[in-house]
């Protein structure tokens, strides 16, 4: 009876190891970017860190001196009173400003199953003094095309629900992966890749958990938002990111 039941949990263990899960729901595990390497703000000056009561649990891209483009997940679990952002720091927990949220938004038909429309923005208290390490970043209104070279920038796990911390911002370079090859044979999500997605691949290099909301970068626009993944860097299953051209008119509303 005790091996079976064994034999059970390890089985459930298993299978929730290897699910398909947003990058930034397991804040404990906050580190690095996989294979990323170390970089400074000023070279994503773009970047900050969102934190709940002190504490980075998610990335986010400013587009103005008040306002941060992040994934509409990491603000499922939040309140206005407890999510600020650090902005103009190498590090996540030192450094730079922090400006507490105004108010943030969803997007209304964010769906958390199928993870369509995974964009939300944060409105800050505090108007961001813009200079070398901390600057705004253009929304992109055409999606990049196919191999096109990019970025991801962020403090995410180093591996699938590893405990490895960077204090550090990292980076990876990756390539994009059409909406249509993402969702294609060549690769193993299939249907599950919908039109307000779009993905980036590289060798052994991906966003983790902890990166989510943050930038992916191409043609010095902002073309991506890091939203989910199956595991982190495996070679079928490529980094998935909500789709910033698709997207971009609901941003520019909310403004």
């Amino acid at each position: 009876m005790f091996g079976k039941t064994l034999i059970t949990i390890l089985a459930l263990l298993a299978t929730a190891q290897s699910a398909s899960i947003p990058y930034g729901l397991i804040a404990e595990q906050e580190g690095r970017i996989v294979g990323g390497t170390p970089t400074t703000i000023t070279a994503h000056p773009w970047q900050v860190s969102m934190q709940r009561s002190g504490v980075h649990f998610c990335g986010g891209s400013l587009i103005s001196s008040t306002v941060v483009v992040t994934a509409a997940h990491c603000l499922l679990k939040v309140t206005v009173a407890t999510l600020r952002v650090r902005a103009g720091s190498t590090y996540r927990s030192l450094g730079g400003v922090t400006s507490n949220a105004a108010s943030f938004k969803m997007h209304e038909d964010y769906d958390s199953s199928t993870k369509i429309n995974d964009i939300g923005i944060v409105k800050l208290q505090t108007k961001l003094t813009l200079g070398t390490n901390i600057k705004a970043i253009a929304l992109a209104t055409t999606a990049p095309q196919h191999g096109a070279a990019a970025s991801c920038s962020g403090w995410g796990s180093t591996s699938y629900a590893g405990n490895s911390y960077s204090a550090k911002l990292l980076y990876i370079d990756t390539r994009i992966v059409g909406r249509t090859e993402c969702g294609s044979s060549s690769y193993s999500y299939g249907s599950k890749i919908k039109d307000t997605m779009i993905c980036a691949a590289a060798s052994n290099k991906d966003a983790c958990q902890g990166d989510s909301g943050g930038p992916l970068v191409s043609g010095g626009k902002l073309v991506g938002i890091v939203s989910w993944g199956t595991n982190c860097a495996l070679a079928q299953y490529p980094g998935v990111y909500a789709d910033v051209a698709k997207l971009s008119a609901w941003v520019t509303k909310q403004l």
